[in-house]
């Protein structure tokens, strides 16, 4: 069985006793139903005949007290389907929450965030007028029973009724289905067009592009509301069908009583009792018409939690492991990106001792960003091996290995919170801890200039920092908690004179610690720090060895013959020129 059904089927299977109540309630409530038409029957035969007054407040006392079981029977039914909901909720939420991460980090395209509502949607249609339908129906043949008590005529009018009901719902959804299903997907990625580009707003107003945007936005916004159009074109004609079909029967029902009463075949009480007992018969199938729309978009949206699931893969339970002390081996590393079939790194080999500094230089697009997020689990490994303490990447519960990783990516991410939370990682905030951890990345008296200091909120993605700051914020983050291992990539790439200055002292102290760390770089004079240095170029490792070794061996004399030989690109005359003085 695949995951994506097994997660869901274990949120239904949970929930299950507390639907199969709804559904016994919903018996006990269907047989109350039967109470007006009898009243009305015995009004009609019984107490107009007989002008007996005391006959009328009995039989009115009967039903009264009967209406108020059948409205505390509603009451618990609803009650229960809210708190099935949320228990679906519960049991669910959770997993899929974490299948949208998965599901992102293994195809960041595919807009899985809209599976979050998805689940909303699903836990609604279960505590909402659509299951009720489903509750109900199971039991209208005991209206139809009833029906054909009365007269038989009734019974075959209110299954002809119901049957040619359902069958213009039927009809209404396979016109529609397939343009409601275009629509819903143009819907999707329109909305999800216009996020990236209201994330991009610095650029649009500053360089004119808004109407440019706008424009191709509106081509497929009109796309959703042409495909909308056409499926309520074809659904309008379907459910006025379904009026007059309804309207007509209950006229039919009275003409027909009123024709049987003439001939005596039922008394005067039959024909209303038949007319509201048919009624309350094809009420469950009309309950049903009215939320088929609801019931499609539901079905749609279980639909896309199995294949997010999917997509995801199962998070399988794995053993905790020690805590790491740093040692990373690489062999033979084949890395592709998310979605991706072509590798980008290839034959990766190297092997970090713990505590060891190893800088990773190359010209753009060598591949030095893909192994930072390779290392640090973001990517997946599609060929040859990654080890952690000689435990195999995947044998790594990620949330427990996290803990002892520190990442700071080259497009820094905070998320929406205070200083301090960030810091922290949004778990419970030690500030002793936090602050000694800004201190060592050197940026408490940064924070402390802050309007708020470490309680100020930084906004989404830390709009509320210069990208210095976020960036030395992110370190402080990267180093929380004494990480086993660290991999930062282009750490200095938005830092002034005394933020580098700032970025040098805390790798030292890193190193002091016995850190492992990765740096990611194009500017050499980081490489001061690192222990080893790593040359990538076109996704593989061109060189690998001590900092004086390898430093002298690529950058040469002062003057580099041949630059696109050294370490690639514009980059090699800088690091020529600078090398040396990094070797010393």
């Amino acid at each position: 069985m695949g995951a994506g059904p097994s997660i869901l089927k274990d949120g239904i299977k949970a929930t299950r006793p507390v639907f199969v109540t709804a559904i016994v309630f919903s018996f006990f409530i269907n047989l109350l139903m039967f109470v007006s038409p009898l009243y009305m029957l015995q009004v009609y035969d019984r107490v107009l005949g007989s002008r007996n007054e005391t006959t009328l407040v009995g039989i009115t006392v009967i039903a009264a007290f009967a209406l108020v079981v059948y409205a505390l029977l509603e009451m618990l039914r609803s009650r229960l389907l809210v708190r099935g909901g949320i228990l679906f909720d519960e049991k669910i939420a959770g997993p899929i929450f974490g299948a949208v991460h998965r599901g992102n980090l293994r195809n960041p395209e595919g807009g899985h965030a809209v599976a979050l509502r998805d689940v909303d949607a699903v836990r609604e249609f279960l505590t909402g007028s659509g299951l009720l339908a489903f509750c109900d129906a199971p039991w209208t043949p005991i209206f139809l029973l009833a029906c054909f008590i009365l007269h038989p005529w009734f019974g075959w009018m209110a299954i002809i009724g119901g049957l040619m009901i359902f069958a213009l719902t039927i009809i209404n959804e396979v016109v529609t289905k397939r343009e409601l299903a275009a629509a819903s997907q143009a819907s999707n990625a329109a909305g999800q067009y216009a996020q990236a580009t209201f994330r991009n707003g610095e650029v649009l107003q500053a360089m004119g592009m808004l109407g440019a945007l706008r424009t191709l936005w509106g081509r497929r916004h009109a796309e959703v509301l042409t495909l909308q159009a056409l499926a309520s074109d074809r659904a309008g004609l379907i459910v006025a069908s379904t009026k007059f079909v309804r309207m007509f029967l209950q006229t039919l029902i009275l003409g027909v009583g009123a024709y049987l009463a003439i001939h005596r075949e039922i008394s005067p009480g039959s024909m209303i009792a038949a007319s509201i007992i048919i009624g309350r018969a094809l009420a469950p199938v009309e309950l049903l018409v009215a939320n088929w729309k609801g019931f499609t978009a539901v079905r749609a949206s279980y639909g896309r939690l199995v294949r997010l699931i999917e997509i995801a893969g199962p998070e399988p339970e794995r053993m905790n492991l020690p805590r790491p002390k740093g040692q990373i081996d690489a062999e033979n590393l084949v890395v592709a990106a998310p979605g991706k079939q072509q590798a980008i790194l290839r034959g990766v080999s190297f092997r970090l001792a713990p505590g060891t500094i190893v800088g990773v230089v190359g010209p753009s697009a060598a591949g030095k960003s893909s192994l930072a997020r390779a290392v640090t689990g973001v990517w997946p490994i599609v060929g040859g091996s990654l080890r952690i303490d000689g435990s195999d990447l995947s044998h790594w519960d990620p949330q427990v290995l996290g803990r002892h990783i520190g990442y700071l990516p080259q497009d820094v991410e905070l998320f929406a919170g205070t200083v301090a939370q960030n810091i922290a990682r949004f778990e419970e905030i030690d500030e002793e801890a936090v602050i000694a951890v800004a201190q060592k990345a050197g940026c408490h008296e940064l924070i402390q200039s802050l309007p708020e200091g470490y309680n100020t909120q930084i906004g989404n993605g830390g709009q509320a920092l210069s990208g210095g700051q976020r960036q030395r914020i992110a370190l402080a983050r990267a180093m929380y908690g004494n990480p086993s291992f660290i991999v930062l990539d282009e750490p200095n790439a938005s830092l002034d004179a005394a933020g580098e200055e700032a970025l040098m002292q805390a790798v030292q102290e890193l190193k002091r610690l016995g850190t492992t760390i990765m740096i990611v770089t194009h500017k050499v004079n980081i490489l001061t720090a690192v222990d080893t240095v790593l040359v990538m170029n076109s996704g593989t490792v061109q060189a690998y060895g001590p900092r004086e070794e390898i430093l002298g061996r690529v950058a040469g004399p002062r003057v580099v013959p041949n630059p696109a030989a050294a370490v690639g690109g514009a980059a090699a005359p800088r690091l020529g020129m600078e090398a040396q003085r990094a070797a010393g």
